[in-house]
């Protein structure tokens, strides 16, 4: 790969979004990890929804947006909530990605994140999890007022950075925001941590790969 800049996205990639409902998976009970789904399936079309409408809300209100319908889909005690979000302020990451980082940082790439979160979501999650000394940048959608996959986002780095866009190469884990990425010109790579399928979207990425520790491989 010919880069100078590695992109990732953060919910889903990096963290964990399942985490907070795993946390609390005694009190949900077998469910959780069907609600869990439905509610970052239900907060993704919002956002999505949204930035069609032009009626945007940041990322923390959709988040809690998404959570009240639910809980209420699912019959799930509203009483839970507030543990909920705030649990989600401080996803868990997966296993591997503080050892991909610092190997990264070592080699003395440009790393960033770009996310739909807002900028102190992002702050939070990458504090409260000892990851901030890697990160050059936190990109959030705020700065343009309109979510992924809509171009203005993936403008963002390559204005800071004054890179092309292929000199990027961006991880996600989901494969419309692969699509998004990758249609724009990023050099964009699938995580696809769970074996799934990849959507018909007009760009099929050229790596897959199953954790973080495999792009290790390929840079």
């Amino acid at each position: 790969m010919s880069l100078k800049v590695i992109l990732f996205d953060a919910y889903g990639t990096l963290f964990d979004v399942n985490s907070a409902a795993e946390k609390c998976k005694d009190k949900i009970g077998e469910r959780w990890e069907n609600f869990s789904n439905f509610w970052r399936t239900t907060q993704l079309e919002y956002t999505w929804l949204r930035s069609l409408m032009e009626r945007h809300k940041d990322f923390w209100t959709i988040t809690e947006d998404s959570l009240d319908k639910s809980m209420k889909v699912f019959g799930i005690n509203m009483k839970m909530k507030n543990e909920l979000l705030n649990l989600y302020r401080v996803l868990s990451p997966y296993p591997e990605v503080k050892e991909v980082l610092e190997d990264l940082k070592r080699k003395n790439f440009k790393l960033a994140i770009l996310s739909n979160g807002t900028p102190a979501l992002l702050k939070e999650l990458v504090v409260s999890n000892n990851l901030n000394s890697f990160f050059d940048d936190l990109f959030s959608i705020e700065e343009v007022g309109i979510y992924k996959p809509n171009a203005k986002v993936y403008d963002m780095p390559v204005n800071k950075y004054k890179v092309k866009p292929a000199e990027i190469t961006f991880l996600s884990a989901n494969t419309w925001d692969v699509s998004g990425g990758g249609n724009y010109g990023y050099n964009s790579v699938w995580v696809n941590r769970n074996q799934s399928v990849f959507d018909n979207l007009d760009y099929k990425p050229k790596k897959q790969i199953n954790n973080l520790t495999q792009l290790l491989n390929l840079i």
